[in-house]
């Protein structure tokens, strides 16, 4: 194995996307130090929280010590609340429905770890998504989808920037995730058959609408459900505890299936309606990073995620401004969610993405 020149620090988790990646960059030749984020939790909650709970905590040290690297813990729990928990709490509050993955992702693992990894004279950061680079003659760096469609984290991935991309590493991001699993297998990692996380890491397994409760308890705030009409159909609990496109839990008498339309914030009315009504075909998307670093000078054709899980669907942007766009589907859709991101591809490469805009036109 030839020893690289070259220092990567791996953002671990204890699980085994982050575990494989350390190994293969240490069978790569690297010198590999691996970084732990220690992330808020709710007091007396600190075993529950999925990203950082002791037991993940000394998997990761027995990881490194397997792979013969130093390891060490960060403790960024009050930027972490700060940033992520305030910006979650913030965004309920104000009728939108926010991804804290994404404002992690820039300003914790790519802002303070990232920045610490740097201080230590670390040439590139590393981390376990699954996602691919691809670097260009030019030194722009694209950000592409990961091989394995289940698993694919290029959509969280949309609010990097080309000077951090250009310094990364997604080791895992050329793997299926069996493979990943064997691999961990392979170099006797004690990770290989390790549960994927699910959830919010801060909610520690709970219902977000509890966490609310507890955390904002302005957003527990009654009103009037209503139809396009302004027919009063009944009464929410909350803004706050309702999602677009939802249908269970309206708590409506009617002879026909309802869903949650929109979220009337100034008037704190849920509007409600039929299954007919659903759906749009426009949106507007704010603070639009283009990975490129440079927005597109008129309209693209592109396939557009709005939220991590769902379909794309096909539609053309329409620049309004360098960070703010227009999006005009080919077909409505149903559950468009202000707050969420909208991520923007060509094929396989993801060109950037920005946050719905309660203001859509």
């Amino acid at each position: 194995m030839a020893i690289r020149d070259e220092t990567v620090v791996v953002a671990m988790s204890g699980g085994v996307d982050s575990s494989v990646a350390a190994a293969l960059l240490v069978e790569q030749g690297y010198r590999v130090i691996g970084m732990m984020l220690r992330l808020w939790s709710e007091e007396g909650k600190e075993d529950q929280n999925r990203c950082c709970t002791p037991d993940a905590m000394a998997l990761a040290r027995r990881v490194a010590a397997k792979l013969g690297i130093p390891f060490y813990a960060v403790d960024v729990r009050e930027k972490f609340k700060e940033v992520v928990v305030s910006h979650f709490l913030e965004g309920y509050a104000s009728g939108i429905t926010p991804n804290p993955c994404l404002k992690c992702n820039r300003y914790i693992r790519w802002g303070v770890l990232y920045e610490y990894a740097q201080s230590l004279g670390a040439t590139w950061f590393a981390t376990g998504h699954y996602a691919r680079l691809r670097r260009l003659e030019s030194g722009e760096v694209q950000l592409l989808r990961g091989v394995d469609v289940e698993k694919d984290q290029s959509y969280v991935l949309s609010v990097l920037p080309q000077e951090q991309l250009r310094h990364t590493f997604f080791p895992v991001g050329e793997y299926h995730k069996p493979e990943v699993r064997e691999l961990a297998r392979r170099f006797g990692l004690p990770v290989a058959n390790r549960a994927d996380s699910q959830d919010l890491c801060f909610l520690a397994g709970g219902d977000y609408r509890d966490f609310l409760s507890r955390h904002a308890p302005e957003v527990s705030r009654p009103g009037v459900i209503v139809n396009r009409q302004g027919e009063i159909l009944g009464e929410h609990q909350g803004l706050a505890f309702y999602t677009i496109g939802q249908r269970k839990g309206l708590g409506i008498a009617f002879p026909r299936p309802l869903y949650v339309l929109e979220k009337d914030v100034v008037r704190n009315r849920l509007v409600v309606g039929e299954e007919h009504e659903l759906g749009r075909s426009t949106l507007i998307a704010e603070r639009v990073n283009w990975i490129s670093g440079q927005p597109p000078v008129s309209s693209i054709q592109v396939e557009v995620k709005i939220r991590y899980k769902a379909r794309e669907a096909h539609g053309v942007v329409i620049p309004l401004t360098p960070d703010r766009v227009k999006v005009e589907f080919d077909h409505p859709l149903r559950d468009i969610t202000p707050g969420q991101q909208c991520v923007f591809y060509q094929g396989e490469i993801c060109l950037g993405g920005g946050t719905i805009s309660t203001g859509m036109e």
